[in-house]
């Protein structure tokens, strides 16, 4: 029996074995790993997708699909991406798992809650795939669904918002379980300033999941009653108005950008100081920044309609929050930079894989920057330009700190090591996959190549054959690591509590952790926490 097999029997509550163990737990760490297989799933799924539509775009006209095909798997590539990965990839999996025991807790403070969450979610994903097959199909207008195209469309758009409207339900359900384990169960002597950066991340994101999400369920709400009712809300013939569709839109899917980002960076700032064998640089200047962001984020959504017919007092307004909710991102970064300055460093593929993130989402960063002024974002408004910009922040960001979540925290999670050859020319190959993919995408907007276009001008094709080249080269590396880490549980490499050095409280217990995550009352340290004593082993 392998190390992750004696787990899945061992950590069973007394008197529960087999499936009924795992779809009636109400344990915290066995939903973490039902999300975790659930979102592998959607995330290879919409992986395939894109790569398959970048195939098509590697020359002009028709090579593999129709447009109409093309059209309804972009949106479902969109949907998967931003509704089953993006945003629930990083809580709901690490969040899920960890977040009890960095706070010092048993279980999260609504267990049944959480069970019904996984549920909400597992039932958005059967709706999603129903829509596929009744019906006219999937629908064909894109992840944001815009009216009035999505009102007119003849696909199975009132399915698809359904889907992500229980969707929304599950991470709204989340984030107030997180608040309220946050408040309610954190150990006696784990003050605000104790806390672990990666749990603040989450507390900062649960606040705009449960304030914003209810914005955009709401939205689809009302999307459906158009197609429905013909209430005239978003229909311009009947009296209504689309600009208040991407309001309502934007509110929420903006603020969701961070619900994305912010986990990432919890990750990114648990792993630097560990690997740096250095205590965080600026622990407070990180709190305050997450919070920050959760905060400025949630305001600065018409950005993304300075082309819409906006008064020029909205948009100076709307492109000044924009610069500075960049601030305290760029606060992050520096922190990150300034611990590993002098920090005995240690290679490994979870340290390799931070580094790819602060890299990708400073580009991305900056490249946001040119959207967030109006005079130039006119220029490459609906171009490719934000295609790459887009990605460069969710995949290049989310995506890099998600591999590196799931390289330090499988030791934990399973109990077993990984190979890290593997995982070093996996990662290599990703990052080196995703620079060719998306700076050909920008360099394209620059020249005015508009997105969600099946086909193209001649002039574009040299940069969309180099950036399917790239698709494939980051495709093999993203599986790359994921097979290698599968094929591990079936090693009998036993990962020991801590092999990595870590000093917050998940690295105190047995890996995996037992049913009551501690066995004996936890010692709650001071930051900054002190590496000088593993130095010193590391040394020897």
């Amino acid at each position: 029996m392998t190390t992750a097999q004696s787990y899945l029997e061992h950590s069973s509550p007394p008197g529960r074995r087999g499936w009924k163990a795992w779809l009636l737990t109400h344990d915290h760490k066995r939903l973490g790993l039902m999300y975790l297989w659930a979102i592998l799933f959607w995330f290879v799924l919409a992986v395939l997708l894109g790569l398959l539509m970048r195939t098509e775009l590697m020359g002009a006209g028709r090579t593999i699909m129709g447009a109409e095909t093309y059209s309804s798997m972009f949106t479902l590539h969109g949907v998967i991406m931003i509704f089953f990965f993006g945003i629930p990839a990083i809580p709901a999996i690490f969040g899920n798992f960890f977040l009890p025991i960095q706070l010092g807790a048993d279980d999260v403070f609504f267990p049944r809650l959480n069970l019904l969450s996984w549920y909400l979610f597992m039932f958005g994903g059967g709706f999603a795939i129903f829509s596929l097959f009744f019906g006219d199909g999937f629908p064909d207008t894109g992840w944001t669904f815009y009216v009035p195209f999505s009102i007119s469309s003849a696909g199975n758009v009132s399915l698809t918002v359904t889907a992500a409207f229980i969707l929304g339900m599950s991470s709204m359900l989340t984030g107030l379980n997180f608040v309220t384990t946050f408040h309610r169960l954190r150990h006696k002597g784990m003050g605000l300033m104790k806390i672990p950066l990666f749990t603040w991340s989450l507390y900062a994101t649960a606040w705009v999941q449960i304030l914003a999400t209810p914005v955009i369920a709401i939205t689809f709400v009302l999307v459906v009653l158009e197609r429905l009712l013909a209430i005239g809300l978003f229909e311009p013939d009947r009296g209504g108005d689309p600009l208040l569709y991407q309001h309502l839109f934007w509110m929420y899917s903006h603020p969701a950008v961070y619900i994305i980002i912010l986990p990432a960076m919890g990750v990114i700032s648990e792993i630097i100081p560990v690997f740096s064998r250095k205590a965080i640089f600026g622990y407070k200047g990180i709190v305050y920044s997450s919070l920050a962001i959760a905060i400025a984020g949630s305001l600065v959504w018409a950005h993304h309609m300075y082309t819409s017919g906006m008064s020029d007092v909205s948009v100076f307004v709307f492109s000044l929050l924009t610069f500075l909710v960049a601030v305290p991102s760029a606060v992050k970064v520096f922190s990150w930079v300034s611990t590993m300055y002098r920090g005995s460093i240690a290679m490994s593929p979870p340290f390799f894989l931070s580094l790819c993130f602060i890299y990708l989402f400073t580009v991305g960063g900056l490249t946001g920057l040119v959207l967030g002024a109006a005079g130039t974002d006119i220029h490459v408004h609906d171009t490719h330009f934000v295609v790459a910009h887009f990605h460069f922040v969710m995949l290049g960001g989310t995506g890099f700190a998600f591999f590196a979540a799931l390289h330090y925290w499988w030791p934990k999670m399973f109990g077993v090591l990984y190979r890290n050859r593997p995982a070093y020319v996996g990662a290599v190959a990703a990052a080196v996959g995703f620079v060719f993919h998306f700076v050909p995408m920008l360099i394209l907007g620059m020249q005015g190549m508009p997105r969600r276009y099946y086909d193209y001008l001649p002039q574009y094709e040299t940069g969309n054959f180099l950036a399917g080249f790239g698709a494939y080269l980051l495709v093999f590396g993203l599986l790359l690591m994921l097979l290698n880490l599968v094929l591990s549980l079936r090693g009998r490499r036993t990962a020991p509590a801590n092999p990595w050095g870590g000093t917050t409280l998940e690295w105190t217990v047995p890996s995996p952790p037992p049913v009551e995550n501690f066995t004996a009352t936890p010692e709650i340290k001071d930051f900054p926490y002190d590496f000088s004593e593993i130095v010193a082993n590391s040394k020897k």
